[in-house]
């Protein structure tokens, strides 16, 4: 059994280093464009091949692409929007908790076109399937068929929050952004047996925020927030502890609807 066991995590490991690899080697493939048209390339790139190599491990496993959740439905559409539908009404009530106590408000930008609106929406969507397939796909489920559910979710979070310190972000980033976000996406990847739902989720929030974020590295979406002089440390401490909230709450919620559905399973 625990030769069996290390041979499987072996294959875990193999698997994510080799989807690492996969977004080394597109990011360098896509360097010439800029902005979102690079993010767009960079993403398609490695959510295919993400897909791809989980067709090759589950292969490997025995298994078939349904046993990881990421294999395409009749639903899968329905269950994207749903995710989707989600994600935004998060990024809905984390406004209205900066609005309501942290003391920012919002003001058009100019900027902002819809060319890039929509490279954006495409992009955000391709790294979000980018990152659930290589984490909450093929890695989480065979991790939770293993330990069970809450180390496997753990140690995926753990991992994401690495990646994005190695991508650029803060250790506090990392972990109560990152690694709190993961614990929402998996559990809902392991809630529906599938990965539209929380990919749905994912891009949702990720596009949602730059809609109303000054843009970091990407130029600034439609809005970007305004914060009354002296209430910066305020309206960061309210849109993290308001985050933190979130994600977890509706992690719960995912978690107890599942239990509820078992409990009235014949």
């Amino acid at each position: 059994m625990l030769l069996v066991r290390a041979n499987s995590v072996f294959r875990i490991v193999l698997f994510y280093v080799a989807c690492l690899l996969l977004l080394l080697s597109a990011a360098a493939i896509a360097k010439p464009l800029t902005g979102f048209q690079q993010v767009s390339l960079t993403g398609a790139v490695c959510s295919v091949g993400a897909w791809l190599l989980s067709r090759v491990f589950v292969h490997w496993d025995g298994l078939d692409l349904a046993s990881i959740g990421a294999n395409l439905t009749a639903g899968s559409g329905a269950r994207f929007g749903l995710g989707f539908a989600l994600g935004l009404m998060l990024v809905g009530l984390h406004a209205l908790a900066l609005f309501g106590i942290g003391h920012t408000s919002l003001e058009r930008n100019p900027s902002a076109q819809p060319a890039q609106i929509a490279f954006a929406l495409i992009g955000y969507v391709l790294l979000a399937s980018r990152e659930e397939l290589a984490f909450h796909g093929y890695p989480l489920r065979r991790l939770a068929s293993m330990f069970g559910r809450w180390p496997a979710l753990i140690a995926i979070g753990v991992v994401f929050a690495l990646e994005h310190v190695a991508g650029g972000a803060s250790w506090f980033a990392a972990i109560a952004g990152a690694c709190v976000g993961s614990m929402l996406f998996g559990i809902a990847s392991l809630t529906t047996h599938g990965l539209a739902v929380p990919i749905g989720i994912h891009a949702a929030w990720n596009f949602g925020d730059w809609m109303r974020s000054s843009g970091g590295k990407f130029a600034g979406g439609p809005w970007k927030p305004v914060v009354e002089s002296g209430f910066d440390s305020r309206a960061e401490a309210v849109g993290w502890v308001a985050y933190v909230v979130l994600m977890l709450g509706t992690a719960a919620a995912f978690w107890w609807w599942d239990r509820r559905q078992q409990q009235f399973q014949p």
